[in-house]
């Protein structure tokens, strides 16, 4: 999760939109020039709240518009009394209209330009004005080495709207980028901040839309949404009359040998999250465990295929693959939930069979792929999938016909109709075994209680991030099953069970 230190808007922009958008907003008659100097206030506005007494700066500038921001930015800390100086990477002489007169500007300042080599020592705060979101080709010298140094150096560093080396739309590293502090990014929200790579290399995340007019800013088009409290899809209120029957009935199907605490997770999980009735189908050597464990769910021994075509019958939607295994039993379950018409989340070795064409993929539901299986589905490699998360998403959910959830850093969420959300939330310490069987279990309460696969997805991968940084603040070690209990508190104090 990005350490937000200011609200951050729902709306989610590609490079080209946002370019586009400063079209837009000169168009309309705010000069260019007045947009970078709004740029450079708000940057050196966060600076100074940040980093109150460091009292020098150190500005590596490139050789664009995002060049011009740095030499602004120097001119500002110049008349604040702080000692300067800017360290030109590239040829100067490239700098054209309003970066140009940036640089002028900053010259007049008083503010001492050098040109950059790998000796020149660094000090104070650094601030990252090289690249901007223009770059979509691998970094090259002398940028490279430039990074390099700022990386090095064990200073604080400020980017100014994206960190140099980071893809602006996919949160790809470009070979070499800046590893910032903090962020200050500008007009409109990058996709690329938030997943991939971007949450490791923003530091804290802070935005400006540079006095632009609202009502072109809103009227923008969008690559995305990031969930946030405000735009969640919420989960209707009960009537005070309500029965469990109306709340759904929720089968998982998981848990090969050795792996039945997978299923018990998503169980629990389902029923926490407000599911009427929960079953359990999974080897008959877990039953005894289930039972004293999780008493509420009905927990049934499958020893062939044929003993769940009865439990799928009763039940109005299916969680499948937690633990599963990707033997014969584990298959012939498989192919019996495949074969029924209800809602389902696949998830783990469910995705991995389908990936290998040992099934057919459910007629309707969510799939929740971590970038491995992600792969596999698509039939490429992890890194490949990681260059473009949106874009694997997106094909994911077309390919299959399925929302997609496309777990890790800057969780993704796409319809088969184009819809893409980004959730910003979590937290390191849930890197663990099991996390992903309590997200499956949440979705598939959400679906049992009428969401449509979207909405549910949705709320789900917000409820379960958000939990996991409430209970990720205690450090490391936090254990899958802690989180039902946080989530249930999370979705009463956001969708209450009574008006």
């Amino acid at each position: 999760m990005h350490p937000q230190s200011t609200s951050l808007p729902c709306s989610l922009h590609s490079a080209e939109q946002v370019r586009q958008l400063d079209a837009q907003l000169i168009a309309a008659g705010t000069p260019g020039f007045e947009l970078m100097t709004r740029a450079a206030h708000a940057a050196w506005r966060a600076l100074r709240r940040r980093w109150p007494d460091a009292g020098e700066l150190t500005v590596f500038a490139g050789c664009g518009n995002n060049a011009g921001d740095g030499y602004l930015i120097a001119a500002l800390a110049q008349r604040a009394g702080w000692r300067v100086r800017v360290l030109a990477v590239g040829d100067p002489a490239r700098l054209a209209g309003d970066a140009a007169l940036a640089r002028d500007e900053a010259v007049a300042a008083g503010v001492q330009v050098l040109a950059w080599r790998a000796d020149l020592p660094q000090a104070g705060v650094v601030v990252d004005a090289l690249l901007g979101t223009g770059l979509s080709g691998v970094v090259r010298e002398p940028y490279v080495a430039a990074i390099a140094a700022i990386n090095a150096s064990g200073l604080p560093v400020l980017a100014v709207d994206i960190p140099s080396g980071l893809h602006a739309d996919t949160g790809a590293v470009l070979g070499s980028v800046v590893r910032a502090q903090l962020t200050v990014t500008f007009i409109a929200l990058k996709i690329g901040l938030l997943t991939g790579e971007g949450p490791a290399c923003t530091g804290t995340l802070q935005f400006d839309d540079l006095q632009g007019d609202p009502d072109l800013l809103a009227q923008a088009p969008s690559v995305a949404q990031r969930l946030d409290v405000g735009v969640l899809p919420r989960l209707a209120p009960r009537s005070p009359t309500t029965h469990k029957g109306q709340c759904g009935h929720v089968l998982v199907v998981a848990g090969d040998l050795g792996m039945g605490g997978a299923g018990l997770l998503s169980a629990e999980s389902a029923l926490r999250a407000g599911a009427g009735l929960v079953s359990l189908a999974t080897r008959s050597e877990h039953v005894a465990a289930a039972l004293v464990r999780r008493p509420e769910v009905m927990t049934q021994g499958m020893l062939s295929a044929n003993q769940l075509l009865p439990l799928a019958q009763r039940a109005d939607v299916g969680v499948v693959g937690p633990g599963l295994g990707q033997g014969a039993w584990s298959l012939g379950l498989l192919s019996v939930m495949a074969a029924t018409e209800m809602p389902q989340v696949w998830d783990a070795d469910a995705l991995n069979l389908l990936a290998a064409g040992r099934c057919r993929a459910p007629v309707l539901g969510v799939i929740t792929p971590h970038p491995g299986e992600a792969a596999r589905l698509l039939g490429i490699s992890t890194a490949e999938v990681q260059s473009d998360r949106p874009d694997a998403a997106r094909q994911l959910a077309a390919r299959y016909g399925l929302v997609v959830v496309l777990k890790g850093a800057g969780s993704l969420i796409a319809a088969p109709d184009g819809r893409l959300a980004l959730c910003d939330r979590g937290h390191p310490a849930m890197a663990g075994a099991g996390l992903g069987d309590v997200l499956a279990g949440l979705i598939g309460a959400l679906l049992a209680q009428g969401m449509q696969p979207f909405e549910a997805a949705c709320l789900a991968v917000w409820l379960h991030a958000s939990a996991g940084e409430q209970l990720g603040a205690q450090g490391r070690g936090l254990a899958a099953a802690d989180l039902p209990t946080t989530i249930r508190l999370l979705l009463e104090e956001f969708c209450p069970c009574l008006n």
